[in-house]
Parts: structure tokens; sequence; C-alpha cells
């Protein structure tokens, strides 16, 4: 008797137990704190030094600091004074007869104020007025202006102040039509010359113009990551300078 109490005891207990076991929410564990950005998020930036398709080189290094900060979740993950280092990855020259100057930077990597760097391979994706040359912004790449209207600017021009000294020649010598027309023609010969061996305008993005990256990928910072107390402001990143053989200094 005293056996099958002991056991029916022993089944209820076991019972309520379930019971609340199944009854009782369910504790989340807790998530470790992250933040992210995500693929086409804009990034502003600052350039430090100047590149063009006149002076700059392909495998040429390019600095850049973060112009404004950029939030997630109302936290500031970039902060004003990161550095980003890029690449000049293509450089074309102008032609003399046609075709554009064009010139490619690819952005390799970010780097946080404490220290915390991220790689990349970004694009620009615009660029302000200072700058000289159109950015096409599905490939980041800068061309630049044609020169056109100024080609045929200096033809006019050549051939107007030659035949002006041709018509002045012609009538000291009593034949002033045919000074005319020999003056015009040097004149647009010279103008032609000049056009054929002249170079069109550069692509130059210069010194403290504002540029906006755009990210390729996906970067995730953790807390620590995105801790600025008691980081030091940075000083502008020092810039290597070598002379090239003309012994012009290029940063």
């Amino acid at each position: 008797m005293f056996l099958r109490a002991l056991v029916a005891f022993a089944l209820l207990t076991g019972g309520l137990a379930a019971q609340e076991s199944l009854t009782a929410p369910a504790v989340a564990e807790p998530k470790a704190a992250g933040y992210t950005l995500d693929p086409g998020t804009k990034v502003p930036l600052n350039l430090i030094n100047s590149i063009s398709t006149k002076h700059s080189q392909e495998g040429d290094r390019v600095y850049l600091e973060t112009a404004f900060p950029v939030l997630t979740n109302g936290r500031i993950v970039i902060p004003v004074g990161s550095w980003v280092a890029g690449t000049v990855t293509e450089v074309k020259k102008p032609g003399r007869v046609k075709g554009r100057g064009e010139l490619y930077v690819r952005f390799d990597t970010l780097t946080l104020p404490n220290g915390v760097t991220r790689d990349l391979r970004s694009r620009m994706d615009t660029m302000d007025a200072s700058s000289t040359g159109e950015l096409d912004r599905s490939e980041g790449k800068v061309r630049s202006e044609g020169n056109k209207a100024g080609d045929l600017k200096t033809v006019a021009e050549t051939t107007g102040a030659t035949a002006s000294v041709g018509a002045i020649a012609g009538n000291a010598a009593g034949h002033g039509m045919m000074g005319l027309g020999v003056g015009a023609g040097a004149g647009l010969a010279g103008g032609l010359i000049y056009t054929l061996i002249s170079r069109g305008p550069d692509a130059v993005i210069a010194k403290g113009s504002t540029v906006e990256m755009v990210l390729d990928r996906q970067i995730i910072f953790n807390e620590n990551d995105v801790t600025f107390t008691g980081v030091a402001p940075r000083p502008s990143q020092p810039l290597p300078v070598t002379a090239d053989k003309g012994g012009v200094e290029r940063f």
C-alpha cells in the first residue's frame, strides 16, 4: 500500500515538472552587438593628393580622408578623419586627334581612427565641380572633356590672323586678294598643325576635391571596432614624395 502511494506521488510530481517546463518562457541568448554597412553605402571623402591623366601613372597610390560621418543603427561607425587608401589602376592620356583621357581609381582599404581596418574594392560614385572631367558612375572612371570647340577656335583664330597679315602684304605689293588668299591658306595649315600636335585636355581630380566612394561589399563592425573614446585625433597621413626624371617632385 505504501509502495503504491509512493509511485503515484512520483508520477504526479513528474507530470507537474514536465508541464512547468512546457509552459515556461524560453530565455533568449544574448546576441553580440554588431553594426553593418550594406553594399552601395556611400562614403564622402576628401582627396589628399591630386591625380590626373597628365602626371599620374598606373600603380600610383591615392590617399583620402572621410569628410562626413557614416552612421548605422544610430551609431557612428566611420567618423570624420578616417583614412581611405586607393590605387590608380588605369591611365589613358588624351589623344592628339581624337580620344579622351581616362583615369580609373580603385579604393582598397578603410582605416578607422582607432586602427581598425577593412579591405575594399570600391569605386568612385560622384565628384565635385572642382574636378576636371566627366565621371562614368557605372565604372567609376573619369574621362577628360572633349575639345572640339577649342580646336575649331584655334584654327579660326590662326587663319584669321594670318589672312590679315597676308592681305596687308598683298596690298603693299598691289595684289590684295592674292595676299588674302595666301594668308588664309597659311593660317588654316598652321591651325591644323597646332591641333594635330597638341593633346586634348587632361582629366584632373585636384587635391581637396570631395568625392563619394560607394561600398562594393558588406562591412561588419562589432562594439569594440567602433569604440573611439580615448583615441587622439589623427593627423593627415604623410605622403611619400618621389622625384621624376625631370627632378619634379610627385606625390
